[in-house]
């Protein structure tokens, strides 16, 4: 499973970069403005620290606009992937800016029948967003494996990519359920690494070592 980070912090995206595990980004116009960077700015710097998709997402609701919009956001780089609204005109918008040759995520996708929508579309991704569907009191993991079973059983090229992931345990349930790419903020892939037998077991391991006055150097 690709691993996307969800922020625009560009220290956070240098951080994790380094550590050879971020595959993408995903941004939004609320993460850039508190990020407090001017957008096409902040766009073109992550897009020239990360080699993978990074996603920027239209403001415009009506299909025209997001066209305009997508299109001129496909200009800061080639690795930008215009992020769309899951309505008709965002699939509308989506159709033009794939045959465009411009990657798009259509986010904000709550069903299997939206999901199935978007990869009819030519959606490089799809963003169904569990956390937010956790809230009321639905299965949003539930649901990335409904998609993973439609896109499979058409073979659908549409990237199933696992949004509003809230904690840890959210990462590996869509990672059983066979989600492309989670995106995820940065505190939370940080926590990925956590176990307390993993330091239970350095500490022990540094103690015994201390013991023998050695050193590796």
């Amino acid at each position: 499973m690709k691993f996307f980070v969800d922020t625009a912090d560009i220290n956070e995206i240098r951080s994790l970069a380094d550590t050879g595990l971020l595959d993408g980004v995903t941004t939004n116009p609320s993460l850039v403005a508190k990020a407090g960077r001017p957008f096409r700015e902040a766009v073109a710097e992550i897009c020239a620290v990360v080699e993978g998709p990074v996603s920027a997402e239209v403001t415009a609701t009506d299909v025209d606009g997001m066209i305009a919009e997508g299109r001129s956001l496909a200009e800061i780089a080639d690795n930008v992937t215009v992020k769309v609204p899951l309505t008709m005109d965002g699939l509308k918008a989506c159709r033009a800016l794939t045959q465009a040759g411009i990657m798009v995520n259509v986010t904000l996708c709550f069903s299997a029948n939206q999901a199935l929508l978007a990869a009819k579309a030519g959606a490089t991704f799809v963003s169904p967003f569990i956390g937010r569907l956790d809230d009321i009191g639905l299965d949003g993991v539930e649901l990335i494996a409904e998609i993973r079973a439609i896109y499979d059983n058409y073979g659908f090229e549409t990237e199933l990519l696992a949004a509003s992931i809230r904690t840890v345990n959210h990462v590996r349930d869509c990672a059983l359920a066979g989600a492309d790419v989670a995106t995820i903020p940065p505190a939370i892939i940080r926590q990925l690494v956590a176990h307390p037998l993993t330091d239970k077991g350095l500490a022990a391991f540094l103690s015994d070592w201390a013991k023998t006055g050695e050193t590796i150097l």
